[in-house]
């Protein structure tokens, strides 16, 4: 996992969410649905803590696990300015795959929002789920981030200078078989793995959830330019947080699920 904390150290994962506000607004739409009145939460594959801290700020105990060492401190620094410090219980550098010191049915939620992207080979995902199922108690709701394949290829299509070796159609081709994408530009997004949408629920069925529902991280604003999202900001906050209401609202909708570079799965442990 060398590849994934060398391009974590380097790359700006506070300023990402920063960037693309639309993704944390639409996804705690629904995590605060179905998120305990009150307990403690897991976040695993937090990186620098935004939904953990926003989590602290709620009220909730919090243990935040991220692989790379740099974004597990750069969060406990942000929980010490926004003074939250004290509702975290932990702070880890575990690798998704083995949370050995963690205990069975610790949290009564728990989420993994990043680590399933990153892990290519199948056994290590089933690992992944595995072991967030062991540490979330039985009844508790996770919320699991996923890419689709779908996106990715439309993505490929548009700009594919930008995602070689998805360049040529028989690089496309190849990634819609196998879903396994590792960028022949060095420095450029790490190894990945993206999953049909049909892949989703029976993969986190497989290892002890029942789905809830799925969100697509940016809905139909994935369609969006910068100038048309102005256009609503200008109009006043009023019609800027309705346009993203209603983005929330058709996030959770399946004809659009394809079109999110993200999915969240919502799900119970069983």
């Amino acid at each position: 996992m060398k590849e994934v904390i060398d391009y974590y150290d380097r790359f700006d994962e506070w300023g990402r969410l920063e960037r693309e506000p639309l993704e944390l607004r639409i996804y705690w739409h629904y995590m605060s649905r179905y998120l305990p009145a009150s307990g403690h939460v897991f976040d695993n594959g937090a990186g620098p803590g935004q939904y953990a801290l926003k989590l602290a700020q709620q009220g909730y105990e919090v243990t935040l696990n991220d692989l790379t060492p740099r974004l597990v401190e750069q969060a406990r620094q942000k929980a010490k300015e926004l003074e939250v410090l004290g509702k975290f219980r932990g702070f880890h550098s575990f690798n998704a795959t083995d949370l050995t010191g963690l205990d069975d049915q610790q949290f009564d939620a728990s989420l993994m929002l990043g680590p399933l992207y990153h892990l290519q080979r199948e056994e290590d995902r089933c690992q992944a789920a595995s072991e967030l199922h062991r540490v979330t108690r039985s009844g508790g709701y996770v919320f699991v981030a996923m890419m689709t394949r779908t996106r990715h290829v439309m993505t490929s299509l548009l700009n594919p200078q930008s995602w070689k070796p998805n360049d040529t159609i028989e690089g496309i081709r190849t990634f819609l078989e196998t879903g396994v994408f590792n960028h022949l530009d060095q420095g450029r997004f790490t190894g990945a793995y993206f999953y049909k949408l049909e892949e989703i629920e029976p993969f986190m069925e497989e290892h002890g959830f029942q789905c809830v529902k799925l969100v697509g991280s940016s809905s139909t604003a994935g369609l969006f330019q910068q100038e048309q999202l102005d256009y609503w900001r200008n109009q006043g906050d009023y019609a800027y947080d309705e346009s993203i209401k209603l983005m929330a609202e058709m996030a959770g909708e399946r004809s659009v699920l394809g079109l999110s570079p993200h999915v969240m799965y919502i799900g119970r442990r069983i």
